[in-house]
């Protein structure tokens, strides 16, 4: 399956014109099926990054492909301006499936958020006297829009792209004291990602967000779940807040949403539908093709339980790191579902990252002691052994020899 282009004159061209953004090693990702890919080279990878979390049926599925063939045929692009089928169709199944009323549909986790936090200022402004403030939590990611690198808590982007947007307030995850500190007159919402993805796979606990939902029922302050990594089903439910016995007032989904289609949403009750014409769009909002994607992708979740099986394969990962814990001085064994983290002895993060990707295993490292695990929620136990007999190889190379 050799690219008829010459691999590294394809990575010359890249490196003369494409806007440096991240590190990439001199690969070429050319086709993919299931948990797999496979270079120019016809090397094969075994994907435990899912394209961040993206590819929730695992790459090219069947239903996604038959989606875009069809749609395609039919109608691409409608403009912003009018209903589509798909978009109704799309939005009814959300809200039938989660406790919210309304979507809002766009094309990248960013975005969702965006809306999420022009909502919870619109309620600001017309509730509670103009309160604009958002708590988030230290170590947080929102996206890469100015507002959403400012309501993220991660350290490095403090300083970036001065003057931010105002108004976000950071807290450490998990300290209601702080938290409950922190809370004034201006405070709108509080918004949170019930597992910090980016930040290193670190959930909330259990009475932390009872409380935190209490609090902001008694004080009329809005709560947002960024479900934009958790949702459809990473965690082993369709959405990450179900586990917590608890409704947020308004959720946002990307990355596996599409399957690996660009889009997402904003989900919130009909009691805060308040923004006015002009407050909210996007020129590719709910068009079409996206939305067939979108609705096919999350009806095969359902109607196949894939949640049922996420919980099983990611018991049975966290249950095999387990068994190397002691050998490979393993530690923090965390994560619910597909989304697995855990934490090496020495800050070798990248080195095991690179050595598997040498060996056809793609892995994350969001901190330099840290390894992520957010296959496909396709992936099968046959294909997690392979994983294990990867990583089992190079954890024995590093932190042995």
């Amino acid at each position: 399956m050799k690219n008829a282009m010459n691999t590294s004159k394809l990575i010359q061209e890249a490196n003369k014109h494409i806007l440096y953004t991240t590190e990439r090693p001199d690969i070429i990702m050319a086709k993919g099926k299931g948990v797999y890919l496979w270079d120019t080279e016809g090397k094969k990878y075994l994907d435990f990054i899912g394209g961040w979390a993206v590819t929730s049926l695992g790459h090219c599925p069947d239903v996604m492909v038959k989606a875009i063939e069809n749609q395609a045929k039919e109608l691409i692009n409608g403009s912003p301006a009018y209903y589509n089928i798909p978009m109704i169709q799309f939005a009814s199944l959300l809200a039938e499936h989660s406790c919210f009323d309304r979507v809002f549909f766009s094309n990248s986790g960013s975005e969702a958020n965006e809306s999420a936090i022009k909502l919870a200022r619109k309620y600001g402004e017309k509730y509670k006297k103009n309160a604009f403030e958002i708590i988030t939590t230290i170590d947080s990611f929102h996206g890469r829009t100015l507002a959403t690198m400012s309501a993220s808590g991660k350290k490095y982007w403090e300083k970036l792209f001065e003057p931010k947007v105002r108004g976000f307030k950071h807290v450490a995850l998990n300290d209601l004291e702080v938290l409950i500190a922190t809370i004034n007159l201006n405070t709108c919402a509080i918004m949170l990602e019930p597992i910090q993805g980016e930040g290193g796979v670190y959930e909330i606990d259990l009475a932390y967000i009872k409380k935190i939902k209490e609090i902001c029922d008694k004080e009329n302050i809005l709560l947002i779940f960024d479900e934009v990594q958790t949702g459809i089903g990473r965690t082993g439910k369709l959405f990450a807040y179900e586990h917590y016995g608890i409704e947020p007032d308004i959720m946002t989904l990307g990355k596996g949403i599409g399957g690996g289609y660009p889009l997402s949403a904003m989900l919130t009750k009909e009691k805060f539908n308040i923004f006015e014409a002009g407050n909210q769009g996007g020129t590719y909002s709910a068009q079409p093709l996206g939305m067939r994607v979108g609705l096919e992708v999350v009806k095969e979740i359902i109607e196949k339980d894939i949640p049922k099986s996420v919980c099983i394969q990611g018991n049975y990962i966290l249950e095999k790191l387990t068994n190397l814990r002691d050998r490979f001085s393993l530690n923090n064994i965390r994560g619910k579902g597909l989304l697995i983290a855990f934490d090496l002895p020495l800050e070798k993060g990248s080195h095991v990252v690179s050595e598997c990707l040498g060996k056809g295993l793609l892995l994350n490292a969001p901190k330099p002691a840290t390894i992520r695990l957010m296959p496909p929620l396709t992936v099968n136990k046959e294909e997690v052994d392979e994983m294990f007999a990867i990583l089992e190889e190079v954890l024995e190379d590093i932190l042995k020899n």
